[in-house]
């Protein structure tokens, strides 16, 4: 294995070269961009796009991919909107590069979770900028990423810079529920319009901004895999005035409670542990020598209830099992003959699917209830090297800080692109804290404008390495 220097001189050979190739790219006269007017036309773009309510379901992302696709013809950039249903849309854009290299896709999804403006202090879908951040549904999750990618491509253009490679925007419909109608459909039906593409950029990971202060450079190189099951049960019904011994509301909620009183084994799967000891010099003193070796720590009782305290932990080493929707009766004095529960499971990259089904049946241990698969889809993964995940290196070498390649707890729709081959990373150059992460699908999500400016830099740093 190479040590951490040799890795450093290796980015550093390839930045040299990347900077040789880019000087026969670039125009002749020096790029100088005014960073406060693109913080403004970043700022005014996000906070436009975020009144667009994309929520997912119904979507109606077709509004959000012309929008887009409006501000890339209006710049002289290629863009068409494509459907796979009616409102349903997704919006591609294509700047030219030299050829020296194959395409990157910078990918984002356009719909967002729904949002009860009840809850939030500022209305979802206004876009509001308040204390340096503007504030909406979508904001993190992922308008403001799809913003940084978008900006970037008006700036290449508006500045004529050409790179070694095309750039690809590709903004898909339904990723928040699965991306059968977005990239999923994409790929399947329209994969010549990435004409042989290398690499894809997409959400997932970004710059974790640790609780001493350190910062780390996080890629999600591989991701859990979504397991998405309905446990359904059957019974007579009635009026609730008289309700029989047992009832289909019954007997799902004893199905639930088993299923709420299971612990799934433990599992260290070797990109976890890889993830895990990049990221412990920097952790808090009392985690670092859990993280150093994560199997160890959990073979031992203290150490294991310590880690396993720490819930977005704990889910990186094992299969999660979380109750979300419930339905039955529309009526308080009506017992349904039917009631359900939706399941969000999600698998680490080694289990089995079918396998976890079985096993959750015996748990269940109800013959009457049936278990039925909503979304599953196989694990996919790309390597913690090549081209793009050293530009990123390079970028975190820059500025003094690590690079960690992580496994996400949840997914996104990179499975899709490595299934056809390419490479896909999860890389938002944002930093963000723990808290800010916990904004993602809930109330007052927010981006800093200096996330945005910050970000833009970043992206630009990334596309400028990046070459064969």
């Amino acid at each position: 294995m190479k040590s951490m220097a040799a890795n450093q001189s290796g980015w550093r050979i390839r930045a040299a070269l990347a900077t040789a190739l880019l000087l026969l790219a670039l125009p002749a006269r020096a790029v100088d961009f005014d960073w406060d007017a693109v913080e403004r036309e970043a700022t005014d773009l996000l906070g436009a796009y975020l009144k667009i309510d994309t929520s997912n379901p119904p979507g109606n992302e077709t509004a959000a991919a012309r929008f887009l696709a409006d501000r890339f013809r209006a710049a002289g950039i290629e863009a068409e909107v494509f459907e796979a249903a009616p409102g349903r849309g997704s919006v591609l854009a294509r700047l030219p590069g030299t050829g020296l290299g194959r395409p990157i896709v910078l990918l984002n999804h356009l719909d967002v979770v729904p949002a009860k403006a009840g809850e939030w202090q500022v209305p979802p879908f206004a876009g509001t900028v308040r204390d340096g951040y503007v504030y909406g549904r979508g904001a993190l999750d992922c308008k403001g990423f799809a913003t940084v990618e978008a900006m970037t491509m008006l700036l290449l253009k508006r500045h004529g810079v050409r790179l070694g490679r095309d750039v690809i925007f590709l903004g898909t419909a339904d990723e928040e529920t699965g991306g059968q109608l977005g990239a999923g459909w994409f790929v399947a039906t329209h994969a010549s319009a990435l004409r042989d593409a290398e690499f894809v950029l997409n959400e997932g990971a970004h710059i974790a901004l640790r609780p001493n202060g350190g910062r780390v450079y996080e890629v999600a190189v591989s991701e859990k895999t979504p397991c998405w099951l309905r446990l359904t049960a059957k019974g007579p019904a009635g009026h609730a005035s008289a309700p029989p011994a047992q009832t289909a509301v019954t007997r799902l909620l004893r199905a639930l409670s088993r299923v709420g009183s299971y612990a799934a084994p433990l599992d260290v799967d070797p990109a976890v542990q890889a993830y895990y000891a990049a990221i412990a010099p920097y952790a808090d003193p009392p985690r670092a020598p859990l993280y150093r070796d994560v199997r160890a720590a959990l073979a031992d009782p203290q150490q294991r209830d310590a880690f396993l305290a720490d819930p977005y932990d704990a889910a990186l080493v094992r299969n999660t099992i979380t109750p979300t929707v419930l339905a039955g009766s529309t009526k308080t004095n009506v017992i349904p003959q039917t009631a359900s529960a939706d399941l969000d499971c999600r698998l680490l990259p080694s289990q089995d699917p079918q396998k976890f089904v079985a096993t959750l049946t015996e748990v269940v241990a109800d013959p009457e209830i049936a278990i039925d698969v909503l979304l599953n889809f196989p694990p996919s993964s790309s390597p913690p090297a090549g081209a793009l995940y050293d530009a990123i290196a390079v970028l975190a070498e820059d500025n003094r800080a690590p690079i960690a390649p992580r496994v996400l707890r949840g997914f996104t729709d990179s499975h899709y692109f490595r299934a056809q081959g390419i490479a896909s990373y999860g890389f938002m150059p944002f930093e963000l804290s723990r808290d800010d992460e916990q904004r993602m699908h809930g109330v007052d999500e927010r981006l800093s404008v200096a996330n945005l400016r910050q970000g833009i830099r970043r992206l630009l740093a990334v596309l400028q390495t990046i070459h064969d």
